[in-house]
């Protein structure tokens, strides 16, 4: 089996092939499977500060999200600059952890500071696991139920010096 490590790079780092792969499992998802008939790329994916998150197989990639920062906090997302969004895996992969094992990464990268993101409603249960709390009303995005979820800022854990 492959190593399953998240793999993580800004778009001046991605090569094309990887691109397209990533392009490709997102449209499979929220196109083909979800029939989501607005934008999926915008210029979000092109910032140099978007974090490309993904999880690879013989297959390509299994799971993937992205990071995406904004100068200041936006209405609905309290005082996180730092939102996770496109979360996505692919139908052959899901029910395996894979989008616990991304979300677990950008947690241990950026979990000292706020986190927000833009649940499906149905999801709210695996980022509930990980210390997101819906707050707002339920609203359609996309035509998809949705909710707004946050992570307060959580200090990283310190260690005791040896005595």
């Amino acid at each position: 089996m492959p190593d399953s490590s998240p793999i993580e790079r800004t778009w001046s780092h991605l090569t094309r092939d990887e691109f397209f792969e990533l392009a490709q499992l997102r449209t499979e998802v929220f196109f083909l499977e979800q029939r989501i008939d607005e934008p999926e790329l915008d210029e979000r994916d092109r910032d140099e500060s978007t974090e490309h998150v993904w999880i690879t197989d013989e297959h390509g990639p299994a799971a993937y999200l992205r990071v995406i920062v904004d100068d200041e906090p936006q209405p609905g997302n309290r005082d996180a600059r730092r939102l996770i969004g496109r979360a996505v895996t692919r139908a052959d992969r899901r029910g395996e952890g894979l989008s616990r094992r991304l979300l677990d990464h950008v947690i241990q990268r950026h979990g000292a500071e706020p986190l927000a993101l833009h649940a499906q409603s149905y999801i709210q249960p695996l980022y509930a696991a990980v210390g997101f709390e819906a707050y707002g009303e339920e609203y359609l995005e996309a035509g998809i139920p949705h909710i707004g979820m946050y992570r307060a800022a959580q200090p990283a854990p310190t260690t005791d010096p040896v005595r």
